[in-house]
This record gives structure tokens, sequence and C-alpha cells, in this order.
């Protein structure tokens, strides 16, 4: 396992070394230093292994022992997205935006800045024409001198989103960043979104993670979200991959005084799935929500970090995860709250809930307090279990079938979390997307959870659930 890891970081530094100018070039001094500084890191990192206490339960190194190729860049940037991508939910009014293989793609202008003053687009093109507002926020968030996937990204990764909302801005339309993942051959993919919600702004972001092959494929996705004074962030993290894909998805929100975060990640499908999520409050005032659902079933694994990061006194976050596990899926769910000493009146709940549908579904659950306030009110803890069969009894005992029965229970399991997206048509639709899972009918769909093909055949409960 050692060679693997030195074949995989000899591979990766000899890339980088030869194409140093080219991952370079359109940087921002101050970028550019940062950059050589994680490359200078990550050849003391490497690639994370089980000696690290987050990764102990989630190997890697095996499936990078495969032969990967670094994504090239399209030869044209100019793509008509819906050649190979539509959303067909009714309604939903967003502006889409979309990555192919971890570049910008589009069909008129790499970057647009709006009537308004919100600027969407290219983080490559955004380099080039603000360089100082790129600057001033690049990096900023994402900072770990453990983790070896956060200083490949910050090393490699050449372009993805950028979003800026100006100071008093709401953005009443939805933003919606799309990374699809087509390829013919094993491609190893870098990908940062940078996103800037100025003061008293609001934005909501749609952020989905897609494939269109069966081929591997290794991503690593990186998104920086700051949430400036009195700012409001809503974001929704959707994923429907192949069975063959791996993805690292790190996600860190800062947020300033009195600033709001609803964050919701669910999983539905994906050979292997790492989700990081990192919070940190600077000033006084701030909250978070942040939840997931997670669906696995036959050998997928999904592995759920949090870190919750309380440097500032009166913030509050909440914590939800739940998961159903069936067949011989893995689920891991790591959650740390951080409450420094001078974060006084803190409010920090962390709860985890889990369903194992069969013998040999796995979960691997850590709650963990680390608090060094006194004046705090703080709570964690984890379940894992089975179905009620109590609960079984009372449906069944009503005239529902067995396994009517065991599909309204985890469907009510899974609506907890549902139910806390808050634009309604997503909602429906992912609400549609998760009975489907729950009957088995995701196996071979691998299309976005936004554009099912299969919405034609509605799939509905024969049972009044309000009556039960």
């Amino acid at each position: 396992m050692q060679t693997t890891q030195k074949s995989i970081k000899e591979r990766i530094i000899h890339y980088v070394e030869n194409h140093s100018g080219e991952i370079l070039q359109n940087d921002p001094p101050e970028m550019a230093q940062l950059r050589r500084k994680a490359f200078q890191l990550f050849k003391t990192q490497g690639i994370p292994g089980r000696n690290l206490e987050s990764w102990k339960n989630t190997d890697i190194q095996s499936i990078l022992d495969q032969e990967y190729h670094f994504s090239p860049e399209p030869e044209s940037r100019k793509i008509n997205v819906e050649t190979f991508f539509h959303c067909n939910i009714p309604d939903l009014d967003t502006l889409m935006v979309t990555t192919l293989n971890g570049y910008y793609i589009y069909r008129h202008s790499p970057l647009k800045k709006h009537p308004n003053g919100v600027i969407i687009g290219s983080l490559a093109e955004a380099k080039k024409q603000y360089p100082q507002l790129v600057d001033e926020n690049y990096g900023k968030c994402a900072i770990d001198t453990i983790d070896g996937m956060i200083s490949l990204n910050t090393a490699l990764a050449n372009d993805g989103v950028f979003v800026y909302v100006p100071d008093n801005v709401e953005m009443k339309e939805a933003i919606q960043i799309v990374h699809i993942n087509h390829n013919e051959e094993r491609l190893l993919t870098n990908v940062r979104n940078l996103i800037v919600v100025g003061k008293n702004s609001s934005l909501t972001l749609v952020h989905c993670d897609d494939s269109y092959t069966k081929q591997a494929a290794f991503i690593n996705s990186l998104t920086e979200i700051i949430v400036k004074q009195n700012a409001v962030v809503d974001h929704y993290k959707l994923q429907n991959l192949n069975n063959n894909t791996t993805l690292i998805n790190q996600v860190f929100f800062s947020q300033f005084a009195d600033s709001r975060v609803h964050s919701v990640a669910m999983t539905l499908n994906g050979g292997l799935i790492r989700n990081y999520a990192h919070t940190r409050f600077h000033e006084p005032g701030a909250e978070a929500n942040v939840l997931g659902l997670y669906l696995v079933d036959k050998t997928q694994n999904v592995d759920n970090q949090v870190y919750i990061n309380h440097t500032a006194p009166n913030c509050t976050s909440n914590e939800l995860f739940k998961g159903l596990i069936d067949d011989q899926a893995k689920a891991i769910f790591n959650g740390h709250i951080k409450v420094h000493r001078n974060a006084q009146k803190t409010i920090a709940y962390q709860n985890n809930k889990n369903l194992l549908l069969t013998d040999k579904a796995r979960i691997v659950a850590k709650p963990f307090l680390e608090i060094y306030a006194d004046d705090v009110k703080c709570s964690h803890g984890a379940t894992v279990g089975q179905l009620d069969n109590d609960a079984l009894f009372y449906l069944m005992s009503r005239g529902i079938s067995k396994e009517s029965a065991r599909m309204l229970l985890m469907y009510a399991f899974a609506a907890e979390v549902i139910n806390e997206i808050k634009i309604d048509v997503l909602r429906n639709q992912i609400d549609d997307m998760v009975k489907k899972r729950l009957h088995g009918e995701l196996d071979i769909c691998e299309t976005c959870v936004l554009h099912c093909q299969n919405r034609e055949r509605e799939i509905t409960f024969p049972i009044d659930m309000s009556k039960i």
C-alpha cells in the first residue's frame, strides 16, 4: 500500500513540475504564491491514508492505484449545454452555470456582470478580470495543514464557478451549478468554486454533481462560500453519480456577524462519496443549519465529515444527518463541534440517525464535542437501528402490506430532511426521487436528480399517510 501511495504522489508531483507555467497562468500574485505553498504542502502530505483519524474508515489510495489521466481543458469552452443536460423540473427558476470535467463551459460569455452588480461565470476568467476581488477571498476558508486533498485542489484546480453578490443585493433567482463528469478514460479532476455573498445580501445555490458515462472517475471538488455580515445563503448539494465514480466534495463556509446559512446535502447515488462540510463563525450572532440525507445500497460508500468551528460568541449551529443503508453498503459520519474559549453563549446541536436495512449494512458514527467555554448549550448524539417492528405491526394491523409499511417508515424517516428544502419545486422533485430510490429504481439511472428521464411514471404510495 505504501508503494501505491508513493506512485500516485510521484505522478502528481511530476505533472505539476512539468506544467507549472500552464497551471499558474493568469493567477494573481497572491494566488500564485498560495498555489506554490499548497504544492509544497502536498509533497509533504501526499494522498491521505488511514493513518489519519478522519480517513481511517475510507480508503482512496486503492482507488487511485488505477491509471488516471489529468482532465484536459476542452478544445472549446463554447458548448451548448442543452445538448447533454436538460433540467425538466417545471417552474424551477434558476440561472444555470456548468462545468465539464472541471472546466467552465458556456454558450456566450465566460463571465457576466449583471445590472445589479452580481458576477457569475468562470473562476479562471474572474482571475483575469477581477484579480483583486479573487485575491481577497480565494483560499481564505480552505486552510488545512493535514488533508492532502485540500492542498492538491489548491495546487491543481484551474477552473470552476465564480459567483460574487455585492452588498445589499437580494438574488431572487437561484443559481444552479452543475458539475458534469463525461469522459472516455479515467480522469482525475480538480474543480474549485468561489462564492462571495456581500453584506445584507442573499443567495440560493443549487449545486449538482452528475455523470454521463459508466467510466471510472475521481473528482476532487472544493467550494469556498464567504457569507458577510447579515447575509443569508441557502445551499443545496445534490449528488447522483455512477457507481464507478469517486467524489471528494469539500465545502467551506466562512460566516461573519449575524449571517445565516442553511445547507442541505442529498446523496442518492455514487460509488464512493466523501462530503466534508466545514463552517467557521468569525463574528457574533451567526447561525448555521447543516443537514444531510444519504441513501446507499449494494457496495456503495458514503462518508460525511462535518466540522463546526465556533470561534465567536453568541453563535448557533444545528446539525442533522440521516442515513438509510441497504445491502452491503457502508456509511460513515464524523461530526466535530469545537467551541473556543471566547465563544461564550454558544448554542450547538448535533444529531446523526441511521437505519440499517440488512445485517451486512454498516455504519461508523462518531459524534464529538470539543468545548473550552463554560457558558454554552451543546449536545450531540448518534443512533443506529433497524425499522421499528412495533410501527410495522401497527401499519400492517390496518391492512397495509409489509412492503408498503416498510416503504412508508423509510420515507417518513427521510422526509424530516427533505422538508428542509425551501424551494418548493425542488423539494417535490427530490421527494419523488427519494421514493424511487426506496423502490430501487435508481440502480441504472445515471442522470442528474434534476432531470430524471423516468418522470413520466411518478412514484406514489398507495396509502393516505394523513389518515394513519
